[in-house]
């Protein structure tokens, strides 16, 4: 197994793999802009610093009221839709209470955003558990297919760093010294 033969399986296998590993870079690259800049960073610094009004020894009604002021109120809109999960942000200048509701013949619907001191409503948006822009980067997007091509990138990531290693190291020149010794 010399050279020739780790250059020709580091070529073989990274030509094929470059495309889904520019596939997978730029919507990485998406993805930590959006978590970067998005409104639910932005909201975790807002609060970062500050201290909850509830705590461990409040009456449990700090936590009911909210939540049952919430589900009046979504009741009032959507009376009869299943309720997939509940978030609760107790601590900053606005908390709120999200209600993720579901669609009677199941998957996701809709996020509902309500003021936690008075019931009132904030956002009424569509959801997906998962955003298509994470969807697509996993490549669950395009279906169990998709995954299984999305562990091969990765898989091929993985092989290319060990093949590249190896040519490196059977190119390197011992007789060098100094920072030429692992640049050259």
């Amino acid at each position: 197994m010399n050279i020739g033969f780790w250059r020709k399986w580091h070529r073989w296998i990274g030509f094929p793999a470059a495309l889904f590993l520019c596939w997978a870079a730029t919507t990485g690259i998406l993805v930590a802009f959006t978590e970067f800049f998005g409104e639910d960073e932005a909201l975790r610094e807002r609060t970062r610093d500050l201290v909850s009004p509830v705590t461990l020894a409040s009456p449990t009604t700090a936590l009911s009221e909210p939540i049952a002021r919430a589900f009046r109120e979504a009741a009032r809109r959507f009376p009869s839709a299943p309720v997939d999960k509940v978030l609760i942000q107790l601590k900053g200048d606005q908390p709120t209470v999200t209600i993720y509701t579901g669609r009677p013949t199941g998957g996701e619907d809709r996020k509902l955003v309500f003021d936690a001191r008075n019931g009132a409503p904030l956002a009424d948006e569509s959801y997906a558990d998962k955003p298509l822009l994470y969807r697509l980067h996993s490549g669950e997007a395009f279906g169990d297919g998709g995954l299984v091509v999305a562990m091969f990138w990765g898989l091929s990531l993985i092989v290319l760093t060990l093949t590249g290693l190896i040519i490196y190291f059977l190119m390197r020149r011992p007789n060098l010294t100094g920072i030429r010794k692992i640049f050259w």
